[in-house]
């Protein structure tokens, strides 16, 4: 990384529970790159603030996380379709005070749903309703997948987000399984040192993994969640968080930068996101 200076171009992300993640990941291709940037995550105490500040300094580009993905469609100028078609946003391109907003968590869904080469005749349960909910929901529609019920307590975000996209809501699980399982909820997250609230809990009961095919946590921290441990222990082909944040990141860098890195490049930088 290239010592402070005042032409350094900076990027950050908005979190409630920051992760060294995308730090890690950014920074490394810069350094690879010979690019005079630096990426900052920060915990927001202020939403608005915050946005205004991305616009005011000249900040670059802004991914976003949970909880705010919904809450910053008011305060940017231009949503891409990417973003608008889900009305969640994990991205923000700051062209000259012109803050544009997109989705890459959708293709990272998208492009790990194929590469697993998960059947659309699969059954599925996706439980969460928030942002990373949105992108997840649109991507199994778009791929194909047609017997999906979202899993929700609160019935006016479960059940609106299910019905846009043809599918089916329940407010709790009473039971039964999958052949896909998709945690989209911060269950089994990490944060900061103390970690969150539930950072040892499972996203779905064991006999729901049992039974399941395929299990996916969007969680990104710990690599490992409560939820893959448990699969892989059942012998489930899993899908990580890990690998969603790498896609994403990926995506999130070329719409920055307007570099996309080798393969090898990427590579590096996963791993050394995940040496952490």
């Amino acid at each position: 990384m290239p010592i402070l200076n005042k032409d350094m171009t900076l990027c950050i992300s908005l979190s409630a529970r920051p992760s060294n993640n995308g730090t890690r990941f950014h920074n490394h291709l810069y350094e690879q790159l010979d690019l005079n940037w630096i990426y900052k995550a920060f915990a927001p105490t202020n939403l608005e603030q915050a946005i205004a500040g991305v616009r005011g300094l000249g900040i670059r580009g802004c991914a976003i996380s949970m909880p705010y993905k919904e809450d910053v469609i008011a305060l940017v100028d231009e949503m891409d379709p990417s973003a608008k078609a889900i009305d969640s946003v994990n991205t923000i391109v700051n062209t000259d005070g012109h803050l544009k907003a997109y989705n890459t968590d959708y293709t990272a869904i998208e492009q790990l749903l194929a590469s697993n080469s998960v059947p659309t005749t699969y059954s599925v349960l996706v439980q969460g309703a928030g942002g990373m909910a949105k992108a997840t929901v649109a991507a199994l529609r778009d791929a194909g997948f047609a017997d999906v019920t979202v899993l929700a307590r609160n019935e006016a975000t479960g059940r609106a987000l299910a019905e846009q996209y043809g599918f089916q809501w329940r407010a709790a699980l009473d039971g039964g399984t999958a052949d896909l399982i998709i945690n989209v909820t911060p269950i089994g997250m990490a944060g900061g040192m103390a970690g969150g609230p539930d950072v040892d809990s499972l996203a779905f009961p064991q006999e729901t993994i049992d039974g399941a095919r395929v299990v996916f946590d969007v969680v990104a921290l710990p690599a490992e969640t409560p939820l893959i441990r448990a699969a892989r222990a059942a012998g489930k082909p899993v899908i990580t968080g890990a690998e969603v944040a790498t896609i994403q990141a990926l995506e999130q860098f070329v719409l920055y930068t307007g570099v996309r890195p080798t393969a090898e490049q990427v590579r590096a930088a996963e791993e050394f996101m995940r040496a952490q």
